[in-house]
């Protein structure tokens, strides 16, 4: 009997190789199969411009197979409306209440990119976002490092002629409203000071106050549809030269009535009123909100709406 035991090894060998699912779309693909090609990822993780076509499995995904599962327009914000692309699982990171699957995507140029899906434990689409990608021109090395929550850490670093180093640090994490949102933002680089992040920029603005208020680059308020209609997420970011002093708070205001609106948060004793007349918003500190602002300057100002963006034409 020990002397068929090479033989039956060999069919067991053989028989897992023929069992090797077919992930080119080109027959329909169980979501089990697609799911089982990604390898779960031990946190923390870093990825680099320079290796995310090498941290890729060798598995290839096609396209047909990859729409299934994901709308084609999550992918567009990847690559672009090009199918000539190939994709590779890189792995899966699992949570209590959503799954992150990172993706390798190279298009016909050999540039590659690193993009995270989300889906809930359905396996139901819920979000997507790039990463990094290869195709940089900025003189910068760029990488990625994910901790156990997960927060999405992309960083970008180099160093000048005097071998200092200049960094910019950005934090995503996937939010329950169904994006992901700016967390971290952290740089030693004066220049982007004068490109604030605004991490409530993607989110809908269907609302009647839904819009930018500024004065400047450096001094405004955003506006985004709340969880009701009666409440709306705010981000106010101010800098005042003449004191040297700035401010930043992110939140949600409810209406009172029909023109003003406050913001309270338990635990903090921060109190902001907001007033809308005139196609224009005027927000006063009623509570102390010093942990939010330097000791020289209050949230105190008025600040004109912004054009709405003009939708985009089909061509």
């Amino acid at each position: 009997m020990k002397r068929w035991w090479p033989l039956l090894l060999l069919i067991v060998i053989l028989g897992c190789k023929e069992s090797k699912k077919d992930l080119s779309g080109e027959t329909p693909v169980k979501i089990s199969d697609f799911m089982a090609a990604f390898p779960k990822i031990t946190l923390p993780f870093t990825a680099y411009d320079t290796n995310i076509a090498k941290i890729a499995d060798t598995i290839t995904i096609g396209y047909k197979a990859f729409i299934q599962f994901f709308p084609d327009s999550s992918l567009q914000t990847i690559v672009g409306k090009t199918r000539k692309i190939s994709i590779h699982p890189v792995g899966k990171i699992e949570k209590e209440k959503e799954n992150y699957l990172l993706i390798s995507f190279t298009n016909s140029k050999k540039a590659s990119y690193l993009a995270v899906f989300v889906t809930d434990k359905k396996n139901k689409f819920l979000a997507a976002k790039a990463l990094i990608g290869s195709d940089n021109t900025d003189e910068y090395s760029h990488s990625l490092s994910i901790n156990r929550e997960p927060t999405f850490l992309i960083s970008r670093e180099k160093t000048n002629k005097d071998n200092q180093l200049s960094f910019s640090r950005t934090g995503w994490v996937y939010s329950s409203e169904g994006i992901f949102m700016v967390v971290i933002n952290d740089t030693n680089e004066d220049s982007r000071k004068d490109n604030i992040i605004n991490p409530l920029d993607s989110l809908p603005r269907k609302n009647k106050y839904s819009a930018d208020y500024a004065q400047d680059k450096k001094n405004f308020i955003s506006l985004r549809d709340g969880k009701t209609p009666n409440s709306y997420r705010f981000f106010i970011h101010f800098e005042k030269e003449e004191t040297n002093c700035s401010g930043e708070l992110k939140g949600e205001m409810k209406m009172k009535n029909a023109t003003t609106a406050q913001f309270t948060q338990n635990g903090d004793p921060c109190i902001i009123d907001f007033h809308f007349e005139d196609r224009e918003i005027t927000i006063k500190e009623q509570g102390s909100c010093g942990n939010h602002r330097g000791i020289k300057c209050f949230f105190d100002d008025t600040y004109p709406r912004k054009k709405d963006p003009k939708p985009l034409k089909r061509k």
